[in-house]
C-alpha cells in the first residue's frame, strides 16, 4: 500500500481535483461533450463507450435508494468498460456550474444533474489528466469509487 503522504495533504488534493473538475465540466459543457441526466448518460454508454472519458455521480442525498441502485449500475458498467468515475456531492455548485439555475434556460433541459458524462477525449486534457490522477490516487489508498466535496462559491 502507498503511504498516503506520498500525494500530498488529502485536503489540498481534494481542493485541486475539484477546481479542475469545475474547469473541466464548464469546458465540456461549452464545447458541447457534456451528457447530463442517468438515463441521457445509459444511452450513450450503451451506444458508444468508448468516446466516454469520465463519469461523474453526483448526489447530496445518499438515502435516496432509487439514485443509489442507478449509481450501482453505472458504476459496474462503467468499472467495466475502463472509464473513470468520480462521485461528488454540491449537486447546488453543479447547478451554478452549468448555469441550470438560470431563470431564462428551461429547467428540462438539464435532465437531473445527478449523471455526467465527459464524452471528448480531446476536452481539456490538462483539466482531464489532473481528475484522472487524483482517481488514480485515491483507488490507490483504496478508495474504489473517488469522491470529491463541490463547494458553493
Amino acid at each position: 500500500m502507498i503511504p498516503e503522504e506520498s500525494f500530498g495533504s488529502v485536503e489540498n488534493r481534494m481542493q485541486s481535483a475539484g477546481l479542475a473538475l469545475e474547469e473541466l465540466l464548464v469546458t465540456a459543457q461549452e464545447q458541447d461533450c457534456l451528457t447530463v441526466g442517468i438515463y441521457e448518460s445509459a444511452k450513450v454508454l450503451n451506444v458508444d463507450p468508448d468516446n466516454v472519458v469520465l463519469c461523474v455521480l453526483a448526489a447530496d442525498d445518499e438515502d435516496d435508494v432509487a439514485l443509489q441502485i442507478h449509481f450501482t449500475l453505472l458504476q459496474s458498467f462503467c468499472c467495466d468498460s475502463g472509464i473513470t468515475i468520480l462521485r461528488v456531492s454540491g449537486v447546488q455548485r453543479v447547478r451554478q456550474l452549468l448555469g441550470a439555475e438560470d431563470a431564462n434556460r428551461n429547467q428540462e433541459e438539464w435532465g437531473d444533474l445527478h449523471c455526467m458524462l465527459v464524452t471528448n477525449p480531446q476536452v481539456d486534457h490538462c483539466r482531464l489528466q489532473e481528475v484522472g490522477t487524483y482517481c488514480l490516487e485515491s483507488r490507490r489508498l483504496n478508495q474504489w469509487v473517488p469522491k470529491l466535496v463541490l463547494q458553493e462559491r
